[in-house]
């Protein structure tokens, strides 16, 4: 499986921050950023559901490290396929509406269900206390200033549509390589 997960590696994807479920800030007290439908079904075939983690950039500003849920979320019944990205920096307000912009690079484990609300807050906190250590790595910490965060779009052709893994998007399609 881990050969796998490394061939759809690093991979970066763009979109318009959608309403989730409201779990992340009001059961969880952990936020998510939760990208729509159209960037979820376009993930990678081979790419398992799981914990991930990487960098993430609300809009222009600054880019920050993050841990991604991907997968159904078990512990809720999820019908859908989601992925919910908890972005490692304390904002002021949510950003629903802005564009998020994430490379996920590292993988932490696999999807799982839990007993209870605290063991799944517990299993948060520790992946995040993971994917800290992980994007200290100077393998990892290059990526914070990829060109992808730096060469942001206005153009809507590049919103809602990822880009696979690799550096640069063609330039006429701006969204897969």
């Amino acid at each position: 499986m881990l050969e796998k997960i490394l061939a759809c590696l690093p991979y970066y994807c763009r979109g318009t921050v959608v309403k989730g479920f409201g779990r992340g800030s009001k059961e969880l007290g952990i936020p998510t950023a939760n990208f729509p439908e159209v960037v979820v079904e376009n993930l990678p075939r081979d790419l398992p559901t799981g914990i991930y983690y990487g960098w993430a950039q609300v809009d222009k500003e600054e880019v920050h490290k993050m841990v991604m849920s991907v997968g159904w979320n078990p512990y809720y019944h999820n019908e859908k396929k989601s992925m919910e990205t908890h972005v490692i920096h304390h904002f002021p307000s949510d950003f629903y509406g802005q564009q998020l912009s994430v490379v996920m690079l590292g993988y932490i484990r696999g999807e799982e269900n839990f007993s209870s609300l605290d063991a799944l807050i517990e299993a948060i906190n520790n992946d995040i206390s993971i994917a800290k250590l992980e994007l200290e790595k100077e393998s990892m910490l290059r990526y914070k200033s990829d060109r992808y965060f730096t060469k942001v779009t206005d153009s809507i052709q590049e919103i809602d549509k990822p880009w696979s893994n690799g550096t640069d998007p063609p330039a006429s399609q701006g969204s897969n390589l």
